[in-house]
């Protein structure tokens, strides 16, 4: 139960990212791939699912490949519950430890970091970023300025900002969400 592996994927939602990726309309998709606009229009809402050949039309519309669409594609399950992680004993397991927060390979990442972790460590992601700390307290350095965070705050991150962070306080939780770095979802900054 709520496991994406048991699922078939969705691969409407890459489709669609894709074409507005390259700001086409269902119209000039379908000139393209020799498919309809109602058909191409049932595959990115999934209420009709392509058949390789299909979806090879519409990859190479896209000027991607079947292969990438389905890397980028949505599990079916639309709920995945992901519980704590409790040893035996019932107790939290002991600090540092990092726990994904949703599974598969979807739109967001997000992960819970309990304790300290490698503060000297310097992170810069493609995509922009949001910390919210739980519990405790945390020092962020972000582009030459320290801030220091506390339960409730939260820091959001524009991507390809470069950035480390580290617990003051024991037992410290943060929340750490992303936007995926297999979305295009940062506009080239260079232009």
């Amino acid at each position: 139960m709520g496991d994406h592996k048991e699922q078939p994927v969705r691969v409407g939602a890459a489709v669609r990212r894709r074409r507005r990726a390259l700001n086409l309309t269902l119209a000039v998709v379908a000139g393209r791939s020799g498919l309809s606009v109602p058909f191409l229009s049932q595959i990115e809402n999934d209420r009709a699912r392509p058949s390789r050949s299909s979806l090879e039309k519409v990859a190479d519309a896209l000027r991607t490949t079947a292969v990438e669409l389905l890397a980028a594609a949505d599990p079916a399950c639309s709920v995945d519950v992901v519980r704590a992680e409790l040893p035996e004993t019932g107790e939290p397991e002991p600090a540092p430890r990092v726990r994904a927060l949703v599974r598969g390979h979807h739109q967001l990442h997000a992960s819970e970091f309990t304790g300290d972790h490698d503060a000297g460590r310097e992170f810069q992601h493609r995509n922009d970023e949001l910390m919210y700390v739980a519990d405790g307290a945390v020092e962020v350095e972000a582009e030459g300025r320290a801030y220091r965070l506390v339960r409730g705050d939260t820091m959001y991150l524009t991507g390809g900002v470069r950035h480390r962070w580290r617990a003051t306080v024991a037992d410290t939780r943060v929340i750490v969400v992303a936007v995926a770095e297999h979305i295009e979802a940062v506009q080239d900054r260079t232009r």
